[in-house]
């Protein structure tokens, strides 16, 4: 009994030390506890980082504390030294056999940097050993960066898919076809509807991950008897990376795709959940009804009586797991994607998704393609933003039959193709999304690309695409295309 009253008080002792549910406890080699640290991980602005980044961040401090703890030396006793040590082996040193690129060491020099200012101003640490030095920002006037910062830090690993063979990934990675495009006959997939509509979504939207992942079932478009190619959802400022909320747009086939993965697989495993009784002790915010149109609000009830309400925008990755709604046999998540178990699949669990389709399609494809394609969801962003570049700019130059004054005309007052990218990733740069995003395609003059091969006037169909696309593929780096003994098979 005493050990039953000590568990129920935990969550209650929890709160009053400011411990909450996600945050990282770090053990020593030799099991202890650094309160100092502690304190960090729950008390200060890293506590308010983004789920993923929080993940990343805490990856990044065990790897240098393990470096310094080789050295024996505990993480408030590093010096700059140790830190420019850390740098050459990480990023260049032959005793490592993982090293990384500039990117990824600016990332976990990002979270050194916060880790240290924090310490240091909190007197926790008297010297900080990530040395800092003055540059000139974007607007003119003089900022700090780390010393340490890698300067080749525009990432080689940026990659992308054509259309033809990001189809194939799909179906041969999360669907089970073979290399000769056909079902395999007895191979048993786990969700695979789900796996394959999520992926699509990523594809024909460009939302990331944890943007896609978090959606609910009400944020979903829907089909229309008089729809179009392309529907439009909005996205909760509270789970995208720059907090504001913005429209998405979905094909037709992807958004029929999610709705028949949500009447067939998602319902079973919520009728086996609700029958198993797996929702009955859960944390639950059963919506009872919503209100708004233009600012939504959801109106629940908690197990506990407790009434509220929550600004759909404004509801969190973690606040949206929580939230039910009353089905047929008894309440049921909001949270759009289910495991087997009919609970929440949390958005990083989709990333050993991708890994196992890229397993597959290794194994599958292997004997018949030197570089078999893979994919991870930031890359499916990534191809979406080049599909996008080179369709709008096909219907700006062919399909409305713009001489080069005209299109100026029509830049002056629709926007630049290039923008209309930008808009719909949601990037507050336009140089993010030329230089990295759609670096393969940055420096050519697309009017003259398509020029050859689509005729004036004429509609663009998926023929015409492919041809461009392994173009794009044969002259550019990253592009992954399929080989054309394939796609012949």
């Amino acid at each position: 009994m005493p050990v039953l009253a000590w568990w129920k008080d935990l969550a209650a002792r929890e709160d009053r030390v400011g411990i909450h549910p996600g945050d990282p406890i770090l053990l020593s080699p030799d099991y202890q506890i650094d309160e100092v640290l502690s304190r960090y991980f729950c008390r200060s602005s890293f506590a308010r980082l983004a789920p993923e980044t929080k993940r990343n961040y805490t990856d990044d401090y065990c790897l240098f504390f393990d470096f310094l703890w080789g050295r024996g030396k505990w993480w408030s006793e590093a010096s700059a030294d140790d830190l420019w040590d850390f740098e050459d082996w990480r990023t260049r040193s032959l005793r490592n056999p993982r090293r990384v690129g500039g990117a990824r060491w600016n990332r976990g020099l990002a979270a050194l940097v916060r880790l240290y200012a924090w310490a240091v101003q909190r007197e926790f640490v008297l010297v900080n050993p990530v040395l800092m030095r003055s540059v000139v920002g974007r607007t003119g006037d003089p900022v700090l960066v780390p010393a340490a910062r890698a300067k080749n830090a525009r990432t080689s690993e940026v990659r992308w898919l054509t259309p033809r063979a990001f189809r194939r990934w799909v179906d041969v990675g999360l669907r089970g076809f073979g290399a000769d495009g056909l079902p395999t006959a007895g191979w048993v997939g786990r969700l695979a509807d789900r796996n394959a509509a999520f992926a699509d979504l990523l594809f024909s939207s460009g939302v990331r991950l944890t943007e896609g992942a978090s959606l609910l079932t009400m944020e979903v478009p829907r089909l229309q008897l008089e729809g179009g190619r392309y529907y439009t959802g909005r996205l909760a400022r509270a789970v995208t990376k720059s907090k504001r909320a913005r429209t998405f747009y979905a094909s037709s086939v992807v958004v029929g795709e999610i709705e028949g993965y949500v009447e067939s697989s998602r319902a079973r495993v919520v009728r086996r959940a609700q029958a198993a009784g797996r929702y009955d002790g859960l944390p639950m915010r059963l919506v009872t009804h919503e209100t708004g149109r233009h600012r939504r609000l959801l109106h629940w009830r908690g197990r506990d009586g407790v009434v509220g309400r929550t600004v759909l925008t404004d509801a969190t990755v973690e606040e949206r797991m929580c939230l039910f709604v009353e089905g047929r046999g008894g309440p049921e998540p909001l949270w759009l994607w289910l495991n087997e178990s009919g609970l929440p699949f949390r958005p990083a669990s989709w990333e050993g998704v991708f890994r196992t389709a890229n397993e597959r399609c290794e194994l599958v494809l292997a004997p018949l393609l030197s570089q078999p394609p893979f994919c991870t969801p930031h890359m499916a962003r990534h191809s979406f933003a080049l599909v996008m570049l080179v369709v709008l700019n096909h219907v700006m130059d062919r399909r409305m039959g713009l001489t080069p004054e005209e299109r100026r005309d029509f830049r002056l007052l629709y926007g630049d193709p290039w923008r209309m990218v930008q808009d719909l990733l949601g990037h507050a740069q336009l140089e993010t999304t030329k230089h990295i995003y759609l670096a393969p395609v940055a420096d050519l003059q697309l009017r003259s690309l398509l020029a050859d091969y689509v005729p004036a006037g004429g509609p663009v169909s998926e023929e015409e695409l492919a041809a461009l696309f392994t173009r794009l593929a044969r002259e550019s780096e990253g592009i992954q295309d399929l080989d054309e003994q394939l796609v012949a098979r």
